[in-house]
């Protein structure tokens, strides 16, 4: 498993994307699993890059097969071109200007019923056929906001971080709210015309939102911070609903139990074995690392790479694959990377691992435009066989003295990781449940085991309130192992 992961690794020229750093992790150096473009469209490999795809050919066939069906029914059949799970516990959907459509595993396994799932995937073909992808692709991508170290790190040290991103536009857009009503609209008549009750998109707006208020949720969605909500948008989509409903002349197909049992055993929250933090270390199953976190630092995984911040947006340090057939070759790509002056190597070990410390000044321009040194980095390259680690740190050169340490103990701190008890972690799922007749949700959550700090986390989960009661035979869901 070792060498086939990393033989699908490819790093982004030396240093890849920087993602947007935040407080819990999601999939690191992730072997995503090859399939067939649809319609002759891949996903962006920027996409990818950032999430990872979902291995999980029985949900991928079942989006294929709904998108495309839609897709020929849409106003621009020709402007639709792919859909794509990818391997995310974020709650979000969205369409990039290309023309394909993505779902995170986070919104799969929030949907309750086919018709939910119908609803946002006519809506994100909305934002194809509408083109409001082309109008926006100016303003507000991610690329150039989110991406962009700023949202967690200081002005300064996203300034000087600059050289190590070369992010691109995912297109992953901000809509304003004519643009969202319009999408609401098309996803009603898209979803209704394939047979499904588009009232049921409204009902996940109250889903998303749940989950947005609740602190005690396992992840928060990101839907609504892209799709900008409404006091009125529930009520407005409901009306267009119950319009199309009548104009279809029959009833339109829910489909909950189906859509339950096909989810049953999806990958709920962090998956630990692409990487995870815990008590002030990262661990990686995977390729059987780990090494401290620093402690306060805020952390991000992402496939290609995973970042610590430290909270004041005072230095960052960056875990990635490196380039190259040895760390001679490594630490050269490394310098040329980040234009480093005056860079002194030198050669080490880091418990049994040979490596390289790389030190140097980072020259570029500062934010007044004048040219000169933009940081002071301290990065370590270290070879695990045929594998090419760096630890690239960054700090302004006034602090360096403050953070280098600090860059230094991470690194002497990477470490063979050998506990079972870690190594073998596995991520909770998604398990569809049978209720007995009589029991609320919170008594047949009881009854199935979930602790009770739990019930709301997974209330939300089910798109109902503990209190609900139950019929014999209703499905629901819970989560463990």
């Amino acid at each position: 498993m070792h060498t086939n992961l990393l033989r699908r690794l490819r790093p982004l020229a030396l240093l890849g994307l920087l993602l947007p750093l935040a407080g819990s992790t999601s999939p690191a150096f992730y072997a995503p699993a090859n399939r067939a473009p649809v319609q002759g469209a891949q996903p962006d490999p920027q996409v990818v890059a950032m999430f990872g795809l979902l291995d999980n050919a029985k949900l991928q066939s079942y989006i294929d097969e709904k998108g495309l069906q839609m897709g020929r029914i849409s106003d621009r059949p020709a402007d639709v071109k792919g859909f794509t799970i990818v391997d995310s516990p974020i709650i979000n959907a969205f369409a990039t200007p290309d023309g394909h459509v993505y779902f995170t595993r986070g919104i799969m396994a929030h949907f309750n019923n086919e018709a939910q799932f119908a609803g946002v995937l006519g809506h994100e073909i909305g934002h194809i056929t509408a083109r409001h992808g082309q109008k926006q692709q100016t303003r507000s991508t991610i690329a150039n906001g989110a991406l962009i170290l700023g949202s967690i790190l200081s002005r300064r040290v996203a300034s000087l971080a600059q050289p190590l991103s070369q992010v691109a536009g995912l297109g992953l857009l901000k809509y304003g709210r004519d643009d969202e009503n319009e999408s609401d609209q098309l996803g009603v008549k898209y979803s209704s015309k394939i047979g499904y009750d588009p009232a049921s998109m409204a009902d996940f707006f109250l889903t998303l939102q749940r989950t947005e208020q609740s602190s005690g949720a396992a992840t928060v969605p990101t839907f609504l911070s892209s799709h900008p909500n409404s006091a009125d948008r529930y009520q407005n989509v409901k009306k267009m609903a119950v319009q199309a409903e009548q104009q279809a002349g029959r009833q339109l197909a829910v489909n909950r139990d189906q859509y339950l049992r096909m989810i049953d055993g999806l990958a709920y929250g962090d998956d630990p074995r692409q990487g995870y933090v815990e008590s002030g270390a990262f661990y990686h199953p995977e390729l059987k690392f780990q090494f401290p976190v620093p402690q306060g630092w805020k952390t991000q995984n992402s496939p290609q790479q995973f970042q610590m911040a430290e909270p004041n947006g005072q230095a960052v340090q960056v875990l990635l694959l490196a380039p190259g057939n040895s760390l001679d070759q490594a630490a050269q790509a490394l310098a040329e990377q980040l234009k480093l002056q005056n860079a002194q190597a030198s050669r080490t070990t880091i418990n049994s691992f040979p490596a390289i410390a790389v030190q140097g000044d980072q020259i570029g321009q500062n934010q007044q435009g004048q040219q000169g040194i933009t940081a002071r980095t301290l990065s370590y390259l270290i070879q695990d066989g045929q594998t090419i680690y760096a630890l690239v740190g960054m700090s302004a050169p006034s602090t360096f003295s403050s953070y280098g340490p600090t860059f230094q103990r991470v690194a002497q701190g990477f470490r063979r990781l050998t506990d079972a008890n870690k190594i073998n972690r596995q991520p909770e799922r998604v398990r569809i449940k049978t209720a007995k007749a009589g029991q609320t949700l919170a008594s047949a959550l009881a009854a199935n085991g979930v602790p009770s700090r739990r019930y709301e986390e997974m209330a939300i989960l089910n798109g109902m309130k503990t209190t609900d009661k139950m019929t014999a035979g209703q499905l629901f869901k819970v989560v463990g192992k």
